[in-house]
């Protein structure tokens, strides 16, 4: 390998997860269409972004107001949807997307004062060695930036699923990466400290439609390593170095559904 890698923000937490399906994904550019809750999860973001951003210019919105911007994802979506993927039909789909986009709005918003939706980044180029250089660009996709009104700020991240919000509390587990990235983006691009704990916001997509938060503290000290301890981007710096990319046939999207590589690969769990 050499030369520049452009990455986006919101891939990266996924390299950590399986780094096979990562790089065909980002690197080799195997794709594969969206599934229906995937898509499902792109529309409720797109509506509650809009939401937001309308809040924060000061306008008085209601959820209805934002409603089209759902339907429209879900039924003008700029990528290649598999509705035949899974049991979820455009018109349920459309129906759990109002739902939660209501509760969102009337529940989970007005918690919030955000200064930043989806903000767009300055690229941050991290040099690997042997002249190989990652540069993360694009923007904090489906986040927002959270002020407590006596100078804090903090990353609020918005994760939608099946198992997004578990015995009421949104699901954080495996969220760090992604967070510490967008904490360490935010200050890059801002200037400004990141000094309150992440909120995950989740809105679970299954069953009776449920929204929660959940909290994150520490994201950073993943990501950024010492002296007598490496972090997640020295591990980055090496497998962009050497090339190698490794499986992790343990990971809960190992599976067809979800990585475009799981039909050519060796290392995968197909006992399922």
């Amino acid at each position: 390998m050499s030369g520049a890698f452009r990455v986006r923000a919101s891939s990266w937490a996924s390299l950590f997860d399986c780094a096979h399906r990562w790089e065909g994904a980002n690197i080799l550019g195997m794709r594969m269409p969206s599934s229906p809750r995937a898509q499902l999860g792109t529309a409720i973001h797109a509506a509650t972004a809009a939401f937001d951003e309308a809040r924060m210019r000061g306008e008085e919105l209601r959820a209805l107001d934002v409603v089209p911007v759902l339907v429209d994802e879900l039924t003008s979506p700029e990528r290649d949807v598999d509705w035949s993927a899974d049991e979820l039909s455009r018109r349920d789909a459309e129906v759990i997307g109002r739902k939660l986009l209501t509760r969102y709005c009337q529940e989970i918003a007005p918690l919030y004062h955000y200064v930043a939706v989806e903000l767009e980044v300055v690229p941050w180029r991290i040099d690997c060695g042997g002249g190989i250089v990652i540069e993360i660009r694009g923007t904090l996709d489906r986040s927002r930036a959270r002020a407590d009104g006596a100078g804090g700020v903090g990353i609020c991240d918005i994760k939608s699923g099946v198992s997004a919000v578990t015995q009421g509390r949104a699901k954080t587990k495996g969220h760090a990466p992604q967070i510490g990235t967008y904490e360490l983006l935010y200050e890059r691009t801002t200037g400004q400290a990141v000094t309150l704990p992440a909120d995950i916001i989740g809105l679970k997509t299954s069953g009776s439609p449920e929204v929660a938060t959940g909290q994150i503290v520490g994201a950073r000290d993943q990501l950024i390593g010492t002296d007598d301890s490496p972090g997640l981007m020295d591990y980055a710096a090496d497998m962009f170095r050497s090339g190698l990319f490794p499986p992790n046939p343990t990971s809960h999207l190992c599976s067809a559904k979800y990585c475009a590589r799981w039909k050519v690969c060796k290392f995968k769990d197909d006992q399922q």
